[in-house]
C-alpha cells in the first residue's frame, strides 16, 4: 500500500482516552458517556469555549467535524464531534446539555470558525440559542418561520406564511451614495455560475469584493427528518443518493452504511468491500468530471470542448454504473452488510467495458491538462486567486479537494480506513498553493488515482473464487440497535468528509439522524477566499470549491 506510510510512522500521542481527557479538561468535565466511535465528555453550557480551546490547544483536536443538536424529554443537547487532521482515528464527542426552560449554550465560534453555520442550523431546526455567536439567525428556513422543525412540540401541520415585506426587498429603489463606490450585488439564486439555487449577497467596492454572505436553504428538503421516519434496514438507504446527486450516489450510500454497520456490529464480506470500493471510485470520477467541466465553463466559458468532453467521459462512467446497479443516478445499490446483487453477467463483458474506459481515460486526462492546466487564460484566472491558507481551512472544518489544495494532507480513505482501500496501491493528491488552480489540480490528480483503484479492483474481482463470492452478510430483517447508542462515522466523499450521526432509541428507526455535509462546511469559507478580489474571481472561487446545493441544504 503506497499511502505515504511514513506519515504515520510517528503518530500524535493519543489523547482521546478518558484518562488523557480528564487531564486536559479537569473540572470542565461533569460527566462521561460511551459512544460507539468515541469517548463522550459532558461539559457545562457556559464553559464551551474554554473546554474546546483546551481540547484544541492541549489535546490536538483541531478539526470540528460537525455539530449535532437534539431535544430530549428533559433537556436540549449539542454535540461537538472533534477529531484531528493529523490522526483521524482520534475522536471525542463533547456533549453540552441545557435545560428545557433555558436552552442557551455558549457558542464555539471563537474556537472553531466552522461552528458559525453549524450552530445557526442547530438554532434554526432545534431551537438552541448560542451566546456570543457572531450572527445567530436562521440559515435554512426563512426568518419568518414559526417554531423549530426538530423540536418535540413542533406542529408539522401548521401553515407557514413567508411574507416578502418581512425582508429587505432586493428590487427596492436603489440608493446611490455620491461619496462612495460601494454596491450591493445579488448573485443568484437562479444562475448557472452559482452551481444550483445559491444566493450570494455580495458587497462590492468598485469591482472588489468586500463581503460575501451565502444565502442557502432554497433546496432544503428535510432529508434528516425523512431518515428519522424510515427504518434502518430498508427505508433509509434510498435517500443518500439525493444528497450529492451529481453521480456521487454510492459514496453517499456508504456514509450511511458505515455508520449503522458500526452501530449494529455488522460485518461486510471482503468480496462486497471490493465491489463497494470499485463503485465508489467510479462515482468519484464521474463527480470530478462534472466539477472540472463546470469549472472550465465558469472561468473560460469553455462549453463546447472541455465541458462536453467531461460530460461524455461521465456518460461512459454512468454506463458502467448503470450496468452494475440498474440505475443511472439514484443507484440504491448498497445494502447493510454488503450490496444488493453481484456483478452483471457475463462478467467478462462487464470487466471489458471498464478496461475499455480506463484505457481511453488516460488520454482524456492528458487532454484536460492540455485544455486547462496549460491554458494561459485559465492560468491567469486561477493562479493566485481564491487563496485559502491551511490554518484558515482547518478552522472552518474544510475537507476534501479544497483542504488538500491548501496543503492539508487529510483523506479518510487512508486516515480512517474502510472498505478495501487499505489493501490497494494509490496516493493522496495534495497541493500546497491554496488557490483556485491548486484545487483544480488536486481533482485532476484524483481522477488518475481513482482510475488506478478501479483498475486494481477489476484485477481482484476477475480472480475471485466463484464459490466465495459473498455479496451480503446475514442481517436481521428488523434491525433494532441498543437504546441510546450513539455513533458518528464518515467516508471520503467526492467533496470531502461526509459524516452521519445516529442516535438509537431501541426501535427500528433512528431517534436522531444528522448529515455532516462537506459542501456545507466548505461553502462557509467562500468569503475568506474571495474577499479583496474581483467579482470575476469570486465566481472562479465558488467553482473551485465545488458545492452541490442538494448536499448543502439537505
Amino acid at each position: 500500500m503506497s499511502l505515504e506510510a511514513s506519515r504515520h510512522e510517528d503518530p500524535l500521542a493519543r489523547t482521546d482516552d478518558r484518562e488523557s481527557l480528564e487531564s486536559i479538561l479537569g473540572d470542565h468535565a461533569i460527566g462521561w458517556e460511551e459512544h460507539v466511535n468515541a469517548q463522550g465528555v459532558v461539559i457545562r453550557p457556559d464553559e464551551v469555549q474554554s473546554a474546546l480551546r483546551a481540547l484544541r490547544d492541549e489535546g490536538g483536536f483541531d478539526h470540528l467535524s460537525a455539530v449535532t443538536a437534539q431535544e430530549y424529554a428533559d433537556r436540549y443537547e449539542s454535540i461537538y464531534h472533534l477529531s484531528k487532521y493529523d490522526d483521524r482515528t482520534q475522536e471525542v464527542s463533547v456533549v453540552v446539555p441545557t435545560t428545557k426552560e433555558e436552552p442557551v449554550s455558549q457558542s464555539a465560534d471563537a474556537v472553531y470558525r466552522t461552528a458559525d453555520w453549524h450552530e445557526r442550523e442547530a438554532y434554526d431546526l432545534v431551537g438552541i440559542e448560542y451566546e456570543d455567536h457572531p450572527d445567530l439567525r436562521r440559515i435554512l428556513l426563512p426568518e419568518t418561520w414559526q417554531g423549530h422543525p426538530l423540536g418535540l412540540d413542533y406542529d408539522q401541520d401548521k401553515p407557514q406564511l413567508v411574507s416578502l415585506s418581512e425582508h429587505a426587498n432586493p428590487i427596492a429603489e436603489h440608493h446611490h451614495d455620491e461619496e462612495g463606490e460601494t454596491m450591493f450585488l445579488n448573485i443568484g439564486p437562479h444562475h448557472p455560475a452559482t452551481h444550483g439555487v445559491l444566493h450570494l449577497k455580495t458587497v462590492l467596492d468598485g469591482e472588489t469584493v468586500v463581503d460575501v454572505d451565502p444565502d442557502i436553504g432554497y433546496l432544503h428538503r428535510c432529508e434528516e427528518q425523512m431518515c428519522q421516519q424510515g427504518t434502518y434496514r430498508h427505508q433509509i438507504m434510498p435517500y443518500p443518493d439525493r444528497w450529492d446527486y451529481v453521480s456521487a450516489g454510492l459514496i453517499n450510500e456508504w456514509s450511511y452504511a458505515r455508520a449503522i454497520e458500526d452501530m449494529a456490529d455488522i460485518e461486510v464480506p471482503e468480496y462486497a468491500q471490493v465491489i463497494r470500493t470499485m463503485g465508489a471510485e467510479l462515482c468519484r470520477i464521474a463527480a470530478h468530471l462534472i466539477s472540472i467541466g463546470a469549472f472550465a465553463l465558469d472561468v473560460v466559458g469553455d462549453f463546447t470542448v472541455t465541458f462536453q468532453y467531461a460530460w461524455q467521459d461521465r456518460e461512459d462512467v454512468l454506463n458502467i454504473l448503470e450496468d452494475l446497479t440498474g440505475q443511472r443516478m439514484m443507484f440504491n445499490y448498497f445494502r447493510l452488510g454488503g450490496v444488493v446483487w453481484d456483478l452483471p453477467e457475463p462478467r467478462e463483458d462487464f470487466f471489458e467495458s471498464i478496461r475499455t474506459f480506463l484505457d481511453s481515460f488516460e488520454g482524456s486526462v492528458d487532454e484536460y491538462h492540455d485544455l486547462l492546466t496549460n491554458n494561459e487564460i485559465f492560468q491567469r484566472r486561477c493562479i493566485g486567486t481564491g487563496h485559502l491558507d491551511a490554518e484558515t481551512a482547518k478552522s472552518y472544518g474544510v475537507t476534501g479537494p479544497v483542504a488538500r489544495g491548501s496543503g492539508i494532507d487529510y483523506d479518510l480513505r487512508r486516515d480512517d480506513p474502510y472498505g478495501y482501500y487499505e489493501e490497494l496501491d494509490w496516493d493522496v493528491a495534495v497541493q500546497d498553493e491554496g488557490d483556485n488552480y491548486a484545487r483544480m489540480l488536486v481533482r485532476m490528480q484524483e481522477l488518475e488515482e481513482s482510475a488506478k483503484i478501479v483498475d486494481q479492483c477489476v484485477d481482484i474481482l476477475e480472480d475471485w473464487d466463484e464459490d466465495d463470492r459473498e455479496i451480503q452478510s446475514n442481517v436481521p430483517r428488523t434491525l433494532k440497535p441498543d437504546a441510546d447508542a450513539e455513533v458518528y462515522r464518515a467516508v471520503e466523499g467526492a467533496k470531502g468528509e461526509l459524516g452521519i450521526y445516529i442516535r438509537s432509541d431501541g426501535s427500528d428507526k433512528p431517534a436522531r439522524f444528522k448529515i455532516r455535509s462537506p459542501c456545507f462546511s466548505n461553502l462557509q469559507v467562500l468569503g475568506e477566499a474571495a474577499n479583496g478580489e474581483y467579482v470575476a474571481d469570486l465566481i472562479a472561487t465558488l467553482g473551485s470549491i465545488d458545492v452541490i446545493l442538494g448536499e448543502v441544504d439537505r
